[in-house]
């Protein structure tokens, strides 16, 4: 048996680990036929919360990756999950594109409420200083304050633009205040919104990914861990750091014959 073949669900990172500028990696396409074959669920999963759900959906059917929505879960989505679990309503100020209020509109969410009972940062691609203010003005009044996710770079081609930890560190800076949490890897949350999706336990779940600080320090909520050398860690970053996986890949082209 393959050392993988423990694994219900595989949670799989995008750029880096699945593609790249674009373009599937090697033998990515015949690793999800292998778990297919073999009845293994999967879902994508990015912190990215500036594309809607179809932007996702539009381009991985680009490169031939044939999936449903329920196999694509975003940070947006567990942020949402969260919500729902504990009750918050949904009078909201949410900082983020359009098409992330889209989504939380179509949830149900007021994202603009005249008088909101928390707030919600995503990574906003279109913020203005005006947007700065509001959202320093409910953090300082003490609102709860959730965030989708902590990355502070997005990688695009060429390099690289702020995220939202940025923006994070910029309102810490203005109120004193931190987000009461953070939804994306590699917090739990993220992980649980998988685990309650698929219905399987957190220790039969493998994230696969190429960073370590986000994808494989998933691992401490008690998910399984894929290391894929394939984009931004080396095999000397790895070696170099305290954040271990419990298997290391060249590329996702390896993996379907450990299943």
């Amino acid at each position: 048996m393959g050392v993988l073949s423990g694994i219900r669900l595989f949670l799989l990172d995008l750029d880096g680990t699945f593609y790249l500028d674009g373009t599937p990696l090697p033998g990515a396409l015949d690793f999800l036929a292998a778990l297919r074959q073999k009845g293994v669920a999967f879902a994508f999963l990015t912190n990215n919360s500036s594309r809607g759900r179809e932007e996702y959906l539009d381009r991985l059917a680009g490169m031939g990756v044939q999936m449903t929505g329920r196999e694509l879960l975003t940070s947006a989505d567990a942020t949402i999950d969260y919500l729902t679990r504990e009750g918050f309503s949904h009078e909201l100020l949410l900082v983020g594109t359009p098409s992330l209020e889209a989504q939380f509109a179509a949830a149900g969410y007021t994202v603009h409420s005249d008088r909101p009972q928390a707030v919600v940062l995503g990574f906003d691609t279109t913020l203005t200083y005006q947007k700065l203010v509001e959202l320093c003005d409910a953090v300082r009044a003490g609102l709860p304050y959730i965030a989708t996710h902590p990355d502070f770079n997005c990688p695009v081609k060429g390099g690289f633009i702020p995220d939202i930890g940025g923006v994070i560190a910029l309102v810490e800076a203005c109120t004193g205040r931190r987000p009461d949490a953070v939804i994306g890897k590699p917090n739990a949350f993220i992980a649980q919104a998988a685990s309650d999706r698929f219905a399987v336990p957190l220790e039969q779940i493998c994230m696969v990914g190429d960073r370590l600080y986000t994808d494989i320090a998933l691992g401490r909520c008690g998910v399984k861990t894929a290391l894929v050398l394939s984009g931004e860690t080396s095999a000397d970053d790895y070696a170099k750091s305290e954040i271990r996986a419990d298997f290391v890949f060249d590329g996702i082209w390896q993996m379907a014959a450990a299943l």
